[in-house]
């Protein structure tokens, strides 16, 4: 794992790129913005990011940049971000994390060899893979019951997605608290409230809002979760009644709390599998590309679930030990820590 500074005091740019291997051939993350990011928390984002492309067998390293910069200066320091950065723009492929729009690093597209469908259609296709895992994980989504931690606009488009595959959206959770609906919640509720309100879309769905952190103790098949990294932590878990636990970003379950759902027998996908459907785009060295993407990313990310899913130690530490068996087919030895939170 390494870390390079990108600061420059002409152009006041605090930024940092972490690659996870010095000497892989490509590297591949998100850059994010925001007044004050951690190298430490993006050094574990990259470790993900590597588990992810091992688990589709991928010889790439996981990345992760962030750009430190206040509300006011973010344009300025985009721009010197790119300035930077755009010699390793082969080598580290960058996509936009939180705060960034896709748009505002579109210059480092020239040098990127990715197809153009992996990139702007990386939204789609990752939820066309979470569905797709959870459709397996529960055997149906048709009545099933599901919440929803860390409700927003993405939160929504898998609302919808979930919705349309017959499940019950029956708990939602925001910034501001989360809602419950023992029948669940219409669509064009969730769609008009979180229009007007945003995050407080849980004041305005005719329900008492409750905080955010009861959402984990609804009672559902499956609890959807990735608001930050650990955000299911050793204190939410004694709450969870949902059988299932489905990743939506990297590391959203911490180590403490996953050994607590092991003793309880709560299934906790790996979310390096789950989130992983917009590699259907981006084929493997020599492959076509499929036609249908949304089918293919849902193919890939089930048939690597599949695999994993009725281990004895748990889907999650199975497909570390699966995409660990893989980094050892290209690297002599494997990185120091497992992506979990």
């Amino acid at each position: 794992m390494s870390t390079r500074k990108l600061n420059s005091a002409e152009s006041g740019l605090d930024a940092f790129v972490v690659t996870d291997f010095d000497d892989a051939p490509m590297s591949c993350g998100i850059v994010r913005l925001a007044p004050k990011l951690l190298v430490d928390g993006a050094t574990w984002l990259a470790r993900s990011q590597t588990y992810q492309f091992a688990s589709f067998e991928r010889q790439v390293g996981g990345a992760s940049a962030g750009i430190n910069a206040p509300a006011d200066a973010r344009a300025e320091a985009i721009a010197a971000f790119i300035e930077a950065f755009t010699p390793d723009a082969g080598s580290v492929l960058l996509d936009a994390g939180k705060g960034l729009g896709a748009g505002e690093i579109s210059a480092l597209r020239a040098a990127d060899p990715r197809p153009e469908a992996a990139i702007v259609r990386a939204v789609e296709l990752r939820q066309a893979g979470i569905v797709a895992a959870a459709e397996l994980a529960l055997g149906g989504l048709d009545g099933r019951t599901v919440a929803i931690e860390g409700f927003d606009a993405a939160g929504l488009q898998l609302a919808t997605a979930l919705i349309g595959r017959g499940a019950h959206v029956v708990a939602i959770s925001t910034a501001t608290g989360s809602a419950f609906s023992a029948a669940g919640f219409d669509l064009g509720s969730l769609t008009d409230g979180f229009a007007a309100h945003r995050a407080d879309l849980v004041n305005e769905l005719g329900v008492d809002a409750k905080p955010g952190w009861a959402v984990f103790g609804v009672q559902a098949d499956a609890l959807f979760v990735g608001s930050k990294t650990g955000a299911l932590d050793h204190n939410g878990a004694p709450h969870v009644k949902a059988g299932v636990i489905v990743p939506y970003a990297p590391m959203p379950v911490s180590a403490k709390a996953l050994a607590m759902f092991a003793r309880a027998g709560t299934v906790v996908l790996p979310d390096f599998i789950v989130t992983g459907g917009a590699l259907a785009a981006w084929p493997a060295e020599g492959a076509s590309a499929p036609g249908d993407l949304a089918a293919a990313a849902a193919e890939l990310v089930t048939s690597a679930l599949g695999e994993v899913l009725g281990a004895e130690q748990g889907p999650l530490l199975a497909g570390c030990a699966r995409a660990e068996s893989f980094l050892l087919t290209w690297r002599t030895e494997l990185p120091f820590g497992r992506p979990i939170a």
